[in-house]
């Protein structure tokens, strides 16, 4: 699998993994009516690095990373992960957090945080935990789910 930085090209195939998810509504607190213009305009904007797995020519996720805050924050980065929903269980998320890791201390950040990650998505937060990741802030009936109502969203944080 490679993982590369996003290219203009891309945005058809990046739309096509965001697009489900966002409508999802189950992981992201994104507006499930967002539009592909503005959903690409979020995760390619000019405040990220946006860089997309590939695997024989075909996308299977992306990921951006960014300073979590400015000036005596910005030491402490946040990334977004993505992956098609083709791709779910096959180690994608896995390989772009390594990559990310990788990244990340490549530019000199000393942590990375997740601000928002929905309690309900199980797979994200055993991966996470799994990772190096610890719950440090629990932000309760944060996010309503679509399905489950109102629950719960965590702050995950590491020193990389």
């Amino acid at each position: 699998m490679l993982i590369r930085p996003a290219r203009p090209e891309d945005k058809t195939a990046i739309w096509s993994i965001l697009g489900p998810t966002i409508r999802a509504g189950a992981t992201y607190a994104l507006d499930r009516s967002m539009g592909e213009a503005e959903a690409l305009a979020y995760w390619l904007g000019a405040d990220k690095e946006t860089f997309v797995a590939e695997e024989d020519g075909v996308i299977l996720g992306t990921y951006y990373i960014r300073p979590n805050q400015a000036g005596g924050g910005a030491h402490v980065c946040n990334c977004g992960y993505m992956t098609s929903a083709s791709a779910t269980g096959r180690g994608v998320a896995r390989r772009m957090y390594e990559h990310s890791l990788a990244h990340a201390r490549l530019r000199g950040y000393r942590a990375m945080q997740f601000n928002f990650v929905v309690s309900t998505n199980d797979r994200a937060v055993r991966l996470w935990q799994s990772l190096g990741f610890d719950v440090v802030g629990r932000l309760p009936l944060a996010f309503k789910h679509p399905e489950q109502g109102y629950v719960d969203a965590f702050v995950m944080f590491r020193v990389i």
